[in-house]
């Protein structure tokens, strides 16, 4: 076997921490039952036990198993040769894998200011001409906040697009949402919990919130600049992670089967773990929500330094071939220093690209607003994104995903770091197309 080049080599990292419970997928299309007894698993809960298609965090810390049946998944309090009984069972199973704690995707700020300068005076000279011969390549657009718009909203062209979202359900799993934040006052917000011991979606950590606006937010906010793609969509708040911003597969897992059954058409997932490898249970969630209408968008991941030659690699869940991933972008329309770039593997694509350097959107009271950077800032951007194309064509699940690579603008930057390139929003017109 012939190594990658040192650039798409993912660095050595510490093994992702795990809870000690196993992830089970079991075939799709079979209606046979699972014999739990075989494994000596009792007290089962199923999803579809509970009208709101929520299971209780609490139930899915006690359960003996935790079955998302819209998913196929099961989440199971047992160990390994204990789970493996249950291979032998009516209903196939696909994978066991162990449970992975996920993180909320910041990178380092003051780590951020030195890349900047360094990524900008790399590109100042490459656009001299000091990089090497051939033609002069062309400045990308620079585009800046203004009164009006952020300069994100205004590169994905949201400021021109006469669609708002209505209509379409859009859900982000992350810390939460600051539900007393008077940008959101009248809006149709359902928000859950799904963290053990947390009864209320309130974020107490920022990130969540600052996903929800620029996924979501206003049209017209009562105080700043509009930050927010999909102004009039129907926002469900999946908090997922803990105000410390950790999470495991369990509880994002149950977010997912949630949004399915509340008929969300756009799942949105800043958060992840350092894993190069696909996570079994995120590819089977992926698919499985697709074929329900639910297209799934994960941050690709902030383990790049650019600046100092490692390029990262996609994490989970993103690096799921069913899960559209995605890549950050700065002001010029260059890749962001701290951006994961493709492994050749499938599901190791990023797929697009999206605004997330200095990124301007809400935050808890009494802040309201904040700007921060990274992957999570963009996957939020093509959200918000999504929900304008399902607004506009009614396209959903596989077809939802092929509209939004088709009408992403190709950039100069390499299709290993930005995917399709940058999505943009549908402009009069669309839905007849």
């Amino acid at each position: 076997m012939i190594d990658p080049p040192a650039g798409l080599r993912p660095p050595r990292r510490p093994a992702a921490p795990t809870t000690g419970r196993q992830v089970v997928v079991f075939a799709e299309d079979d209606d046979a039952d699972v014999d739990w007894s075989a494994a000596g698993i009792t007290d089962v809960a199923d999803s579809r036990d509970f009208t709101t298609g929520r299971v209780p965090a609490q139930t899915l810390r006690e359960a003996g198993a935790t079955v998302f049946a819209r998913l196929g998944i099961a989440v199971v309090s047992a160990a390994p040769d204990q789970v493996g009984a249950l291979r032998a069972a009516r209903r196939p199973v696909l994978s066991v894998s162990p449970e992975l704690v996920h993180h909320v995707l910041r990178e380092d700020p003051s780590a951020y200011v030195r890349g900047y300068r360094d990524g900008v005076t790399d590109l100042a000279g490459r656009l001299g001409g000091s990089g090497g011969g051939g033609e002069e390549v062309p400045a990308p657009p620079v585009f800046e906040d203004t009164p009006v718009a952020t300069w994100g909203v205004q590169a994905v062209q949201a400021t021109t697009s006469p669609f708002t979202g209505a209509g379409i359900r859009v859900a982000v799993l992350d810390t939460g949402l600051d539900l007393a934040h008077p940008d959101f006052a009248g809006r149709t917000v359902v928000a859950e919990s799904f963290v053990t011991g947390v009864t209320s979606a309130q974020d107490g950590h920022g990130h969540g919130t600052h996903c929800v606006g620029t996924a979501c937010g206003p049209r017209v906010p009562p105080a700043g600049p509009r930050y927010g793609i999909a102004s009039e969509a129907e926002v469900y708040v999946g908090k997922v992670l803990s105000d410390e911003g950790s999470g495991d597969d369990g509880g994002i897992l149950a977010g997912i089967d949630w949004a399915v059954a509340n008929g969300c058409a756009v799942v949105s997932m800043s958060l992840g773990a350092d894993v190069a490898e696909a996570h079994p249970p995120y590819s089977a969630a992926g698919r499985r929500a697709l074929q329900q209408g639910s297209l799934i968008v994960a941050a690709a991941g902030n383990n790049a330094d650019r600046e100092n030659g490692e390029f990262g690699f996609v994490g989970a869940p993103a690096n799921s071939v069913e899960i559209l991933a995605v890549g950050a972008l700065d002001s010029r329309l260059t890749t962001a220093w701290f951006s994961a770039r493709s492994l050749p593997v499938p599901g190791g694509e990023v797929d697009v690209a999206g605004p997330g350097v200095d990124v301007l959107s809400a935050w808890p009271m009494p802040e309201r607003y904040n700007t921060i950077s990274g992957t999570s800032m963009a996957t939020p951007h093509v959200a918000g994104l999504a929900a304008l194309w399902a607004q506009a064509t009614g396209r959903r699940g596989y077809e939802l995903w092929a509209t939004l690579t088709q009408a992403s603008r190709r950039l100069a930057e390499p299709s290993v770091d930005v995917g399709s390139g940058l999505v943009l929003a549908p402009q009069e017109g669309a839905g007849t197309a």
